[in-house]
């Protein structure tokens, strides 16, 4: 074929018009980066809490360069129920979990016919992919039987009795891989809970022929704990946060340059228990392990920061950071180094109180969302796949996320201060709930709930019963205006029983 000046145009036009193309999807597709800590407290970061014992100038980065939540919140004060609502826009509640924690051994939670967030991305025309802790339920399979373990009410013993009686050669099902992830390296659970093995792409990686013995908080410190149970002969506990941010940062190399954009879950093991900042680390902060860890998550942060500016597709990549709860920190933690890792809030992880699941929530898009915006817009950790639908513009079925509200034109702060959420529901770890409508926060029952004494408070005679706060005027949950408001109550106890009536009905209907 003879090539003239025409044709020569002609290429260049299609080459531009391709690359012109190709930059307008990207544009409207931005690759997305999803962080989640685990047991991160609101006041860990400087940038939110001044008096932060904790260096974290990566998130604080994060914090200046893109917009921040002050009013945000896990659907949960507990990590399950959390990923759960994360995975699938819905409170955890409405699965057959209610409000508990699931352990390694434990059976998938996430319903085969859900939409998750990978589903509905890889949908939409993305490379998928989750890396780090999972704690969703897996569906391992037994050698006796060759099928899934049931369902059960795990602990400590029923692990016990299964760990020797699971077939660790065969697939496991339930994972990332069957919920909309192409590439997947996870643990099954906590870095506290066995089996302490690596699966990719739902084949464990190294069969756990060793045991430990676990490490407990009395011998070997606050925070140094994980219990016993089977685990991978090179299963290093200190290495694997590092080796899920290398991971996550080595996708995200491959997949920088694809025509397709790219969606990584990075759901951190830290700052969760078994405190283990490397040596590097130690003595970074004033707030003991704890702190040092807390600094060692921010640095890995960076680590993905770094990667994302060494592509140069910082421009076209939208990042968001939270956490799945409040911070586990004690009373005597706050009077040991001075630092509140939960803030001013009452409480700590596991509590129906705010400090259970008041969390930071971060997201950056450069020249898209504006540089160092506070909104005070209610938001949820459920909210996710409904700010992806607004975000690609490409609407979710009637029957897919149902508590996920589109925060994304919050984000894009377009909202005029007008509230996007109406109400939200929280839990604790025991299944106390609460509700939040405008400035008030409803809770039929006194106690935390939770990790905090008293867990139950039986009111005395012509005393409140529950509790209602102005939580805007009153976040630290001081002054009981239940019987004050005796309307408000009213109004509020009618809300949150419609709710659960319906998830009730939902439930035996669906046969959870």
């Amino acid at each position: 074929m003879k090539i003239n000046s025409y044709t020569t145009a002609l290429a260049g036009l299609i080459a531009f018009t391709t690359f012109s193309c190709q930059k307008q999807v990207l544009e409207e597709r931005p690759n997305v980066i999803f962080i989640l800590a685990d047991d991160l407290g609101y006041g860990d970061l400087k940038s939110l809490n001044p008096q932060s014992h904790i260096p974290t100038p990566y998130l604080d980065r994060l914090v200046s360069e893109g917009i921040h939540f002050t009013d945000a919140h896990s659907n949960s004060a507990v990590c399950t129920p959390t990923r759960y609502g994360i995975m699938t826009g819905r409170y955890a509640f409405r699965s057959r979990l209610k409000s508990g924690v699931l352990w390694g051994y434990s059976s998938s939670l996430v319903e085969p016919d859900r939409t998750t967030i990978g589903e509905f991305l890889e949908g939409n025309g993305y490379n998928t992919a989750f890396v780090g802790k999972w704690h969703l339920g897996l569906d391992w399979t037994r050698l006796d039987l060759q099928k899934p373990i049931p369902d059960v009410q795990w602990d400590e013993i029923v692990t016990r009795d299964f760990q020797d009686n699971v077939d660790y050669n065969k697939p496991v099902k339930g994972g990332p891989s069957d919920n909309g992830f192409g590439y997947s390296l996870i643990i099954p659970a906590s870095l506290d809970m066995s089996p302490y093995c690596y699966i990719r792409n739902g084949i464990v990686e190294q069969t756990p022929t060793s045991y430990t013995d676990g490490k407990s908080q009395e011998i070997d410190g606050r925070g140094v704990f994980w219990r016993p149970g089977k685990m991978s002969p090179d299963f290093d506990f200190e290495k694997v946060l590092p080796n899920f941010v290398d991971s996550a940062c080595t996708y995200i190399a491959r997949n920088a340059g694809k025509e397709k954009p790219f969606f990584l879950y990075l759901s951190l093991p830290s700052p969760h228990t078994p405190w283990l900042p490397v040596e590097e680390y130690t003595g970074k902060s004033a707030a003991g392990k704890y702190g040092d860890f807390v600094a060692m998550t921010d640095d890995m942060v960076g680590k993905v920061l770094h990667t994302v500016e060494k592509l140069k597709i910082d421009k076209n990549t939208l990042i968001i950071f939270t956490s799945d709860n409040g911070s586990d920190w004690r009373p005597s933690d706050i009077e040991k180094y001075g630092h509140k890792a939960n803030y001013i809030f009452k409480g700590r992880k596991a509590d129906i109180y705010e400090a259970g699941h008041r969390i930071p929530f971060i997201a950056r898009w450069k020249g898209v969302i504006p540089e160092n915006k506070a909104s005070d817009q209610l938001i949820c950790t459920t909210d996710l796949l409904a700010i992806f639908s607004g975000m690609l513009n490409k609407p979710l079925h009637d029957t897919d996320g149902e508590d996920s509200y589109n925060l994304w034109p919050a984000f894009k702060d377009e909202a005029y201060n007008l509230p996007i959420r109406n109400q939200l529901i929280h839990h604790s770890l025991d299944g106390y709930f609460s509700i939040r409508k405008g400035r008030w926060k409803y809770t039929p029952q006194l106690g935390s709930g939770g990790f905090t004494e008293p867990k139950i408070i039986f009111p005395k005679a012509n005393e409140p019963i529950g509790t209602l706060y102005d939580i805007v005027n009153d976040p630290m949950e001081s002054d009981n205006l239940y019987l004050q408001y005796p309307d408000t109550v009213k109004v509020l106890e009618k809300l949150l029983h419609s709710i659960t009536d319906e998830t009730e009905l939902l439930r035996d209907k669906q046969n959870y």
